[in-house]
């Protein structure tokens, strides 16, 4: 008898194996977190090889901690860190080079030359991306052009690429043994090679970028069975039906499947996404246009998108780059032993500036530093930068959408720190609501697989499985709040043209 569903959450730092029940609760949990590479300045990797090995080790221990039988999952789903680029040999498995991780900035002069022509919204008619070092398509030509003898075997069509989802899928459906070379809509529409409206691959892009297409995965819907799982062994026979890019599983998680519903998930960056139905939205204030997700054969649901880089990454920063905390959860008992920020703000710009500037120029800067500044301000001052980069993207996003918000639903590690949501909520002035799975982007993923296969019967089965924890409301008044937004704002200004471009 079938009683759960698999997830597993391949993250930026981590991976997780999640086993839901049919309430949506977490039964158990194992997590392990893998090697941050940073060959370079502004270069970002991870090892393909050790990803598969964390995500193998993840689902056995999981298993075993929570004392379930193989037989009792009727179905695993993945949800995955999204324009991260891998590209491997079809017969020996072997990656070509490590993950080039979406943080990684190494084709900001690609991007600028193609940008020459038609400039930074050459694609954004096609794809709803702007020209960027964030995304799957110019990662891919790099390794084309830099590893020796890839172009040739992409071009046999021996060197396949995918994001993380489509690497563990292959690796899971037999691998060099007959594995399924599948991507979904959701994080194939985020690789700057998909057309919105055709989901299919875009064979002027492609052509552009000098891409073979045989190296492509086939697009499938989010929620469809793929195949079935033969490594690990102890999985074996087990369906993989579901796959979703991590923020999209979170809107999922999140049952924002009406038009007009919102959420941000608090991870290594931050990520507002806000369903618009079937309505492909092109924005005009630094947003994304993004597929939402795909259910089987129905038809995709799009939405906006506000990408934040690092919001969570700043502070893994100061634990361990600065030495300033030795654990993350330290941050808040350090932000509280100060009143405010004492004049600080910190724009962590590491990887440049993601929405609504998209300038990937732009380098991080301390602002407002004056000899009363103490590590206290440091640390509220890394945890309002979340909140101050989450409010330019609602302002994006009003715009973009003409609606205004009215609530913000949020997820993720973060969200655990109830002074960066209270101080989330003021900056808003909307009531800030966390449910009780707080973890929803694997939720997300599971849902998906469990549609697939029967063991949730549709929507509603899910609707009723979302529940509030703890909601926050705004006290902060209105003439603090411009105040504060005008010093952030001029703070982000300062983090402009820092690279030289020539």
């Amino acid at each position: 008898m079938t009683l759960y569903v698999a997830a597993i959450d391949q993250g930026t730092t981590s991976t997780r194996c999640m086993i839901f029940d049919h309430d949506g609760q977490v039964i158990c949990f194992e997590q392990k977190e893998h090697e941050q590479i940073y060959p370079r300045p502004g270069w970002v990797e991870h090892s393909p090889a050790e990803i598969w090995e964390r995500t193998v080790t993840v689902m056995q221990l999981a298993l075993e901690k929570g004392n379930i039988e193989p037989s009792a999952i009727a179905a695993l789903g993945i949800t995955n860190q999204r324009e991260t680029t891998v590209v491997w040999n079809r017969w020996t498995g072997r990656p070509y080079a490590n993950a080039i991780v979406w943080q990684d900035t190494r084709t900001a002069g690609m991007c600028r030359q193609l940008a020459q022509e038609g400039g930074q919204d050459r694609f954004r008619a096609k794809t709803g991306l702007p020209l960027a070092t964030y995304f799957s398509g110019p990662k891919v030509r790099w390794l084309l052009d830099t590893v020796e003898g890839l172009r040739e075997d992409a071009e046999r069509g021996d060197a396949l690429f995918g994001t993380i989802d489509t690497f563990l899928g292959w690796q899971l459906t037999g691998g060099p043994q007959g594995g399924q070379h599948v991507t979904d809509v959701t994080n194939a529409s985020r690789t700057m090679l998909m057309n919105l409206q055709t989901l299919d691959w875009d064979e002027e892009i492609l052509e552009v970028l000098a891409i073979p297409r045989q190296m492509l995965p086939k697009i499938c819907a989010s929620s469809e069975v793929y195949g079935e799982i033969r490594q690990p062994a102890v999985l074996a026979g087990i369906p993989l039906a579901g796959m979703l890019g991590d923020q999209h599983g979170a809107l999922v998680g999140q049952t924002c499947y009406d038009v007009g519903e919102a959420k941000n998930t608090y991870g290594t960056g931050s990520f507002l996404l806000l369903n618009t139905g079937q309505e492909i939205v092109p924005s005009q204030h630094g947003l994304i246009t993004t597929v939402a997700y795909q259910l089987a054969d129905q038809p995709a649901c799009y939405a906006l998108e506000g990408s934040i880089a690092i919001t969570g990454a700043l502070v893994q920063w100061l634990r361990d780059n600065l030495g300033m905390i030795s654990s993350s959860a330290e941050i808040e008992v350090l932000a509280k032993t100060v009143e405010d920020n004492g004049g600080v703000y910190i724009v962590p710009a590491f990887s440049g500036l993601f929405a609504p500037y998209w300038r990937s120029e732009a380098r991080g800067v301390i602002a407002g530093l004056t000899r009363y500044v103490n590590r206290g301000h440091i640390a509220r001052a890394v945890l309002e930068a979340t909140a101050w980069q989450t409010r330019e993207v609602v302002d994006a996003m009003e715009q973009d959408a003409g609606v205004v918000l009215t609530a913000l639903k949020v997820d993720g590690g973060m969200v655990v720190n109830d002074t960066l949501m209270q101080f989330q909520s003021d900056v808003l002035g909307v009531p800030v609501i966390r449910p009780q799975v707080a973890e929803t982007t694997a939720l997300g993923s599971a849902y998906a697989a469990g549609l697939a296969t029967g063991f949730w019967e549709g929507l509603d089965d899910l609707r009723q499985n979302w529940g509030v924890d703890r909601v926050w409301q705004p006290n902060m008044a209105e003439g603090e709040r411009a105040r504060g937004y005008a010093l952030w704002q001029k703070a982000v200004s300062r983090t402009f043209d820092w690279v030289d471009t020539e």
